[in-house]
């Protein structure tokens, strides 16, 4: 990948022009070594997904001024991004690139270093608290996840044919037979990679929302308030949930499908970065990672209305009252692990639409969009294509988001 040498190149030049030009800019909000590794995550994962990482990449000027919120998002939804002719070449020889990981350098500073309405302490906490919590949902989740993926992925079998897994048991023999225990963790790579970064910002946008909707410092808010900044941290966090599950469906899915002669399977994948390689060269580029975008959106914004509105109303339903800050463990667990579940129920079918979407043959496409994807898994499979694999999914989405939660609160707790 030489044109990301030239995006290298091209990022060096504009810092050092915005050094000379916007010195005092640079100095306004120093950066402590203990806090370079969080500035620098966004360049660090986007860079390597391309080729190793120089190591100035991640240590020239970290001293950004931060922006508002709403800088970032005219790169996010650049029209460039999404348009189905556009050269991939052409948009990494491009300055659009650079802008695009400038602004997202310093929109993660930003939230790092706070702003006027949010502290540093605060954002610090949210993002320890909500790192730490993403970690163990992870490796709780994880491998139900992946039976998840298998039994949505797996194709319609024939007449007279049998489906490939019978049921989610089933799928657990089988992966666990072929592919030995770490068959069920494949894919784990790019999410672990990205949940400081997802945790961040869903936690982090959710306390920015909790403080513009409270009348005064320290009120509390009341559950329907909860939900719009589940709604608001759910936008948010798509940006960054599209492309890292594009791979990991990609990855899990590719065993699934494996001797069924679909082109879906042509491409074998080693990794999670050899998937994000092959989808930049021969997909469309960036855009080729954003593919499902709306399917995540139409999941991340009621699906996180819900969890944290049910996660809210049950920890007030448990304490008694408001003040929820003296519930024990058993309480946080359960008022997670319910959360976590009235997250799929609000929005599972959204969820299923969206994997196929994503692991769609980008040359021989099945589906034309999101709806008609909705429309055909409908019309041939009824009501029950909709929901395969929600058994795994509320099977994960219980004991991984208890761990979550409880992780988070204690954390948060302990940081004071």
């Amino acid at each position: 990948m030489e044109q990301i040498s030239i995006v290298h190149h091209k990022l060096i030049a504009y810092l050092h022009w915005r050094q000379r030009h916007r010195h005092s800019e640079f100095l306004r909000y120093p950066v402590s070594s203990s806090q370079q590794p969080l500035v620098c995550f966004t360049f660090g994962l986007v860079s390597v997904i391309f080729r190793n990482n120089p190591p100035h990449i991640t240590t020239l000027c970290l001293d950004f001024e931060p922006p508002s919120f709403q800088s970032i998002l005219p790169f996010l939804l650049h029209p460039i991004l999404f348009h189905s002719t556009y050269n991939s070449a052409s948009f990494l020889h491009s300055g659009l690139l650079t802008k695009v990981l400038v602004q997202l350098h310093s929109f993660f500073s930003s939230i790092y270093l706070g702003t006027s309405e949010i502290t540093m302490g605060d954002v610090a906490k949210d993002l320890t608290a909500g790192t730490i919590g993403g970690v163990a949902q992870l490796i709780v989740g994880h491998p139900f996840d992946t039976i998840k993926v298998k039994l949505q992925s797996q194709p319609i079998p024939l007449p007279g044919q049998l489906p490939r897994y019978s049921g989610a048991i089933d799928a657990v023999k089988q992966t666990v037979a072929a592919e030995g225990p770490r068959g069920l963790y494949k894919g784990m790579g790019a999410p672990l990679a990205t949940v400081a970064a997802f945790n961040a910002i869903l936690f982090t946008v959710r306390g920015q929302m909790e403080t513009l909707l409270r009348s005064h410092p320290g009120a509390t808010l009341t559950v329907n308030q909860q939900v719009i900044c589940g709604a608001g941290a759910g936008i948010a966090v798509s940006f960054l949930a599209c492309p890292t599950e594009l791979i990991k469906c990609r990855l899990q899915a590719q065993s699934a499908l494996a001797g069924t002669g679909t082109a879906t399977v042509a491409v074998k994948y080693g990794g999670p970065m050899d998937v994000a390689r092959q989808v930049l060269r021969s997909e469309g580029g960036i855009r080729g990672l954003f593919k499902g975008l709306v399917p995540t959106m139409a999941r991340e914004v009621p699906g996180n209305a819900a969890m944290f509105g049910v996660y809210e109303a049950l920890k007030r339903l448990l304490a008694g009252g408001t003040d929820t800050s003296e519930l024990d463990r058993g309480s946080l667990l359960l008022a997670g692990g319910l959360a976590g579940a009235a997250y799929w129920l609000a929005v599972y079918p959204t969820d299923v639409v969206k994997s196929v979407i994503q692991i769609d043959d980008y040359k021989n496409p099945k589906f034309s969009g999101s709806i008609d994807a909705f429309r055909r898994i409908s019309a041939s499979e009824g009501f029950r294509g909709l929901y395969k694999g929600f058994g795994p999914a509320m099977a994960r989405s219980v004991p991984a988001n208890a761990a979550c939660f409880l992780a988070y609160e204690m954390t948060r707790s302990a940081l004071g």
